[in-house]
C-alpha cells in the first residue's frame, strides 16, 4: 500500500530533522536570503510528500480503512511543516520542539499500526 510507503518516508524525515535541529546552530540572520535559498531547496521534497501524505491518509479515513480522526491527519501536516523550519532556523525552546516531534510520531505510529 502506498500510504505506508508514505507513512515511513514522513518517519524517516522527521527523524532526520530532529538531527539538523540538534547539530545545527540557528542562521546569523533571520533574513539571510542565500540560507533560506538552500532550506527551501532541501525542505521542497518534504513539503510534496507531506501533501500528498495527507490526500492519501484522507481518503484511506474516507473510506475507513483506519480508525484515524482527519484532524488529527491535518494537524500532523502542519506540525510537520512548522519542524521543517523549527530544525533550520532552530527558533524555538526545545521542549516544545519535542512535543511537535513526539506528537507527529504518534500519529505516524498510529497510522502504520493500523494498516499493517
Amino acid at each position: 500500500m502506498q500510504l505506508i510507503e508514505q507513512t515511513k518516508q514522513f518517519k524517516q524525515h522527521l527523524d532526520y530533522l530532529m538531527k539538523i535541529y540538534e547539530k545545527n546552530s540557528p542562521p546569523e540572520s533571520k533574513s539571510d536570503k542565500e540560507f533560506f535559498l538552500k532550506v527551501k531547496e532541501e525542505t521542497l521534497p518534504v513539503y510534496r510528500l507531506i501533501e500528498k501524505w495527507e490526500k492519501e491518509a484522507l481518503q484511506t479515513i474516507k473510506d475507513r480503512k483506519v480508525n484515524v480522526h482527519p484532524h488529527q491527519i491535518s494537524s500532523t501536516k502542519e506540525n510537520m511543516e512548522l519542524l521543517l523550519m523549527h530544525s533550520y532556523y532552530i527558533d524555538v525552546k526545545r521542549r516544545r520542539y519535542m512535543e511537535l516531534n513526539h506528537s507527529i510520531h504518534y500519529i505516524l505510529a498510529q497510522l502504520i499500526r493500523e494498516l499493517e
